[in-house]
């Protein structure tokens, strides 16, 4: 409730200095998410799982429509053309959104009470839709993602022993089949982005963009611009069609102290969220925020963030009872036994006592 009044608070604030129309993308990505976790907070912990279950399915929804959208070539939803080579986008608005969620995905769905198998299966199946999409970053992170879950995530039902001996034995399978896995998706031409070097016109534009700051004073930043001036700025000085960097959003828009104060605030926010949730979650919060910073997801209006903190609120470990209650239990139950034990010793002591 506290980080949604500052979200308000910085919305007055743009619109009292003249940028409400900076302000969008805050009302409709974070003042949003804000009271969906209010709601999420009021339902039983089931009810919270089943919630993010159902987001879970969705983005699995997802993959599976991306990976047909690449075999046939189309998409589901309209989307712009690129000039590159065709990019599925599933039932995300972006290639991008499409591989992050893929890629957060995989450590959600460890966390999941589903049989082993179907979590298996969907991780397999949200591991092809980070492929497939194309996000060189997010396939990374994924891969980075699967090794960790395997090392780190405990395997109750065996000894320490059999664990690092089981864990040993299908890393040495996954590591050749996740090499083949992307062998067939390159050779069937799904992955043509990464034939070519890392450092690509896209990688350069997200270095470019920070040129952005040669071009304002020194008070433009620290107060903030007009959306149409920065565009202008990027598109006709920078030669550039997109902005792929929060940072430079943010500053631009909010102006440099104003974005500390939200940075700040998503961070806590985040941070809080996070330290609550399992730890495969924890994990696949992680991969989110990397992806996410390395494009606009922060500063654009997208429901993801609301998919994100609805995750982290479903799969919270559970509550302990209070420390002052657990041991009041126990010792109302154990007194009872305690004084039927005492009687019966009195009782030997005066049989012994009259032979």
């Amino acid at each position: 409730m506290r980080k949604n009044r500052l979200m308000l608070a910085l919305i007055v604030y743009l619109g009292a200095v003249g940028r409400s129309g900076s302000v969008g993308f805050v009302i409709d990505t974070y003042v949003v998410a804000g009271f969906a976790c209010m709601i999420m907070l009021t339902l039983p912990h089931d009810m919270r799982r089943l919630l993010g279950d159902i987001t879970l399915a969705f983005l699995i929804a997802s993959a599976v429509i991306g990976f047909f959208e690449a075999i046939a070539q189309d998409r589901l939803l309209p989307y712009p053309p690129i000039r590159d080579v065709f990019r599925p986008i599933g039932l995300t608005g972006h290639p991008l959104t499409l591989g992050a969620m893929s890629a957060t995905a995989i450590g959600f769905v460890a966390a999941t009470r589903w049989p082993l198998w179907v979590r298996l299966l969907a991780i397999f199946t949200l591991y092809v839709g980070a492929a497939i999409s194309t996000a060189r970053t997010a396939f990374v992170l994924a891969s980075l993602e699967l090794l960790l879950l395997l090392l780190f995530t405990r395997w109750s039902k065996l000894s320490k022993r059999t664990e690092r001996r089981a864990k040993g034995i299908v890393l040495l399978l996954l590591i050749p089949l996740c090499a083949v896995l992307f062998v067939v998706l390159l050779g069937a031409g799904f992955m043509e982005r990464f034939r070519g070097t890392l450092f690509d016109d896209s990688f350069m534009a997200r270095v470019t963009i920070y040129r952005v700051f040669d071009y304002f004073s020194w008070s433009e930043i620290m107060m903030g611009v007009h959306i149409d001036q920065l565009m202008f700025v990027v598109n006709e000085k920078l030669d550039l069609e997109f902005i792929e960097s929060a940072p430079v959003v943010l500053t631009m828009l909010f102006g440099l102290p104003a974005a500390l104060v939200f940075t700040v605030a998503l961070f806590r926010l985040f941070s809080r969220l996070i330290r609550g949730a399992a730890g495969s979650a924890q994990l696949g919060a992680a991969v989110f925020i990397i992806a996410s910073l390395s494009n606009n997801t922060f500063t654009e209006k997208t429901s993801v963030v609301t998919a994100i903190f609805v995750l982290l609120l479903a799969y919270r470990r559970p509550l302990l009872p209070a420390p002052s209650e657990a041991p009041t239990h126990v010792t109302e139950q154990k007194r009872p036994a305690a004084r039927a034990s005492g009687a019966a010793t009195a009782r030997r002591k005066a049989r012994t006592a009259q032979m």
